[in-house]
């Protein structure tokens, strides 16, 4: 194929779906999924999908309005996400592309990615030249209650995961170290255990936490202060042997360069929705593998499964399931995997679902 079809419209809807399990973090609590679902038509009659999560439901109508207000940029123009992600970073230099601005453009980079994967009847993962293979998850809780959750961690062993990640901070340090070891009576010793503290720490806390759950062999620390201090993290590295986690909240490559030019971190965790989309992805993936810095996802399994795959210092795919329920089905998941499905991003919507969550 060599004329490449063209984007005919730009559609966003707006729906608040059901989690299976509410994510509590010491910097707030997540009941629900706030998402905004991306459909690009096309003049071959295929849509492309995607979706970006707006933490909050005030997010997604200035989202929604901002994609319909570009929407005649993208008209006429070929399935090329490539080339729009550098015309969209030139337009928007000026005012820059971060927060729901970015959130945007990489939901549509995204949904444009699936486009070209149906267009040519194949995996997105193809396309960027991989094949489409399980990728190891890890299951990821929010602040988890003990000994109430014991029985749902017992499940994600039951289901293959031989990693897990819970959330502290929501109180002092005896109840991390009470949580960290009631978890561990349930995993064993040869799970990997990974805490996040959602930003909500200092340098000096998080040290002196740290310190008292040495006992309990933390495979990383994430975001422990505020993402934006570099520095910060870069101490804390320095401070402790407990490896730092950190990129969630990065935006675009150009912010990922200077924390790897800051030494903030041990491990990556690039959000595609903040990343630039698989187009920013594959930057981030480069600058990862010049690094030596191993990448994990964060959030959005089904796109995860096709990058990581093809992602030179592959780690770990987060398993958050935020969006299945406004899906015909859920990820390909099995034995602590997630297999990428196709063609494109393999995802459909529900539209029954869809409809019933719509805001």
């Amino acid at each position: 194929m060599t004329d490449l079809p063209t984007i005919t419209s730009i559609t966003a809807r707006a729906v608040n779906a059901p989690l299976e399990r509410p994510v509590r973090t010491a910097s707030g609590a997540l009941e629900s999924a706030p998402l905004l679902l991306i459909d690009a038509g096309t003049d071959a009659g295929i849509t492309g999908r995607a979706y970006v999560m707006g933490y909050t439901v005030a997010t997604l109508e200035p989202m929604r309005a901002f994609l319909a207000n570009i929407e005649a940029m993208c008209v006429g123009q070929p399935i090329a996400p490539v080339d729009l992600a550098a015309g969209f970073e030139n337009r928007f230099r000026l005012m820059g592309r971060q927060g729901l601005v970015g959130m945007a453009l990489s939901g549509l980079d995204m949904a444009l990615w699936d486009a070209l994967g149906q267009v040519h009847g194949a995996p997105v993962v193809q396309l960027l030249g991989g094949t489409a293979m399980p990728v190891k998850a890890y299951d990821s809780y929010g602040i988890v209650d003990m000994p109430e959750d014991a029985g749902v961690l017992e499940r994600s062993l039951e289901r293959g995961f031989t990693a897990i990640k819970i959330k502290l901070g929501e109180d002092d340090v005896a109840l991390d170290v009470a949580t960290c070891r009631a978890v561990r009576e349930v995993i064993g010793n040869d799970v990997a255990l990974m805490v996040d503290y959602n930003q909500s720490q200092t340098v000096t806390e998080t040290l002196w936490r740290l310190d008292h759950l040495a006992d309990f062999d933390l495979y990383w620390v994430e975001e422990p202060v505020p993402a934006e201090d570099l520095n910060a993290h870069a101490e804390i590295r320095a401070g402790t042997h407990v490896p730092v986690q950190t990129g969630e909240n990065w935006w675009f490559v150009s912010d990922m360069e200077k924390a790897v030019a800051a030494g903030a971190c041990d491990f990556a965790m690039p959000d595609l929705m903040k990343i630039g989309g698989i187009t920013g992805w594959q930057k981030a993936a480069g600058l990862a593998a010049a690094a030596r810095i191993p990448v994990s996802s964060h959030l959005f399994i089904e796109a995860s499964a096709h990058v990581l795959p093809v992602t030179p210092t592959a780690h770990y795919l987060e398993y958050l399931d935020v969006a299945s329920t406004v899906q015909e089905s859920p990820p390909d998941f099995k034995d602590g995997h997630v297999t990428p499905r196709g063609p494109g991003l393999g995802m459909v919507w529900d539209e029954a679902a869809v409809k019933r969550y719509l805001l």
